[in-house]
């Protein structure tokens, strides 16, 4: 049996702000368990919800040395569907009412968590043969291990031989701040602030240490492994990932199969699967626009959108053809929040054309699945998206996605080719909202005139497998040649 330990910032279900919590909760549970006893150690926020806190195990607590001082952590325990979880306890970190805070703040307490998480392997007496970590925030889990946490006169061999691997879900955000502050926070010395180290551009960088330092590196997909070896998507790092290149693998995320399955999902109005969803799939159609206020016609083509309100989701894109995608021959359904010029432009638009523009300006987890269940296609323009589930979520329901070609988007969605039959939904390649709005008109003429096409198209999205059993083996695979 090979031990794996996860260090995250956040996990399903315990905590989740985006598709990293995702990952961390959902990935351990399909590794096989039989060869790898993965398990995964998080924060204990205090905005974990109390149902689980009452459930958690007290094991025991120690000192964690940061900077000169000494300062407690306490660990938790807990096991949900066969995984066992660890949580990291002191109320001074992790006191707050949202996981990051920002700013030199974030810095201190995930380099806490750092230190904090490698002692408890020694303290509980689980000794990981591969630590898996993830973005920023563990950053400098690599670099204590293969450092301070090497000292033979302080902890003999028992760090001796680890493997880490660092996980970029996004390397937009990097942990970044001035060089003094972060020496004098960490704890890490003067050597190890240089351009071959943890050094950037005159700052210190949380994920470049852990990129130079880890064993391995993965990316959420193949093609976002390529994108960021360029300065386009390599926000800044891309040299030193070109550099990393040959110990580098992209795997796609997968999506948990369980929770989002048309023939269970208790969330929405009606249930069907890839053998009756012409029939059936349309009454969840039917069922949302009566909802929303909007004309009933199960005939009418819906395009559903359920996003940060953001550039880097390609909103702009929308924004810029908008008035032409609200045709009389169209639906669109919004559901999200973000920055205000895009929640006041989609309230605007609902406001003018309310028969066939839907704008949720919130977040509704029941009303989501019912957006994806109901729509015909899912528009996903994205500047850049390092994976994406949205997109897999869509090709689970049969609601055809129209995306751009861009890092797991590409990977997944396989444009759909008239002549011969194939693709599971349509994409287009430049960042432009004409091309975008080019590949709308011919999604929403596929459609209307030629209907068993498109129910083609569903069907092979809903016959796709990405959910994490596909992309677990991946992994297993990696740990295999990591440990020889």
């Amino acid at each position: 049996m090979k031990n794996i330990l996860y260090i995250a910032s956040e996990a399903v279900p315990f905590i989740k702000t985006g598709g990293l919590a995702d990952v961390v909760g959902s990935l351990p549970k399909a590794v096989k368990g039989d060869e790898f006893d993965v398990r995964v150690v998080i924060p204990l926020y205090r905005v974990i919800p109390d149902y689980y806190k009452t459930q958690m195990e007290y094991m025991m607590n120690y000192q964690v040395e940061l900077a000169g001082q000494w300062i407690y952590a306490g660990v938790f325990r807990l096991e949900v569907d066969g995984v066992t979880f660890y949580f990291i306890d002191n109320e001074h970190y992790f006191s707050g009412s949202w996981p990051y805070e920002g700013g030199l703040w974030d810095l201190e307490k995930f380099a806490y968590f750092s230190k904090a998480a490698l002692l408890m392997c020694m303290c509980i007496g689980f000794k990981p043969d591969i630590i898996h970590c993830h973005d920023w925030q563990t950053g400098l889990v690599p670099v204590y291990l293969k450092n301070e946490f090497w000292d033979w006169n302080r902890y003999g061999d028992f760090y001796q031989g680890i493997k880490t691997i660092m996980t970029i879900h996004n390397l937009k955000f990097q942990g970044v701040w001035n060089i003094k502050d972060m020496m004098r926070i960490t704890g890490l010395g003067g050597y190890l602030f240089t351009s071959d180290k943890l050094e950037a551009y005159g700052d210190g960088n949380y994920l470049k240490g852990g990129l130079v330092y880890a064993d391995w590196i993965t990316t959420v997909s193949s093609v976002y492994a390529d994108e960021i070896k360029y300065p386009f998507y390599g926000a800044g790092l891309d040299g030193l990932l070109r550099a990393r290149s040959n110990n580098m693998t992209g795997i796609v995320n997968g999506i948990d199969y369980n929770e989002y399955d048309p023939a269970s999902d208790p969330l929405i109005v009606h249930n069907y699967s890839a053998d009756n969803f012409r029939t059936e799939k349309v009454k969840n159609k039917t069922a949302l626009q009566e909802e929303l206020g909007m004309n009933v016609d199960p005939d009418r083509f819906m395009v559903g959108i359920v996003s940060r309100l953001t550039d880097q989701k390609g909103v702009d894109l929308i924004d810029c053809v908008m008035e032409d995608i609200c045709r009389e021959d169209l639906q669109f359904v919004i559901l999200g929040t973000g920055e205000a010029r895009y929640e006041n432009m989609f309230r605007y638009y609902e406001w003018k054309y309310k028969d066939r523009v839907s704008a949720s300006i919130m977040y509704d987890n029941t009303r989501s699945h019912r957006v994806y269940a109901a729509c015909d296609a899912y528009l996903m323009p994205s500047l850049f998206e390092p994976c994406g589930l949205s997109q897999l979520m869509a090709l689970r329901y049969g609601t055809v996605p129209i995306v751009r070609e861009t890092g797991g988007l590409k990977e997944t969605v396989h444009p759909y080719n008239e002549f011969e039959g194939t693709g599971n939904g349509f994409s287009f390649a430049n960042y432009n909202a004409h091309e975008m709005l080019h590949i709308i008109e011919y999604a929403k003429r596929t459609y209307y005139e030629y209907r068993d096409n498109w129910n083609a198209i569903a069907e092979r999205g809903m016959r796709d497998d990405y959910s994490w059993q596909a992309s677990a083996r991946k992994y297993e695979d990696l740990y295999r040649m990591l440990l020889g």
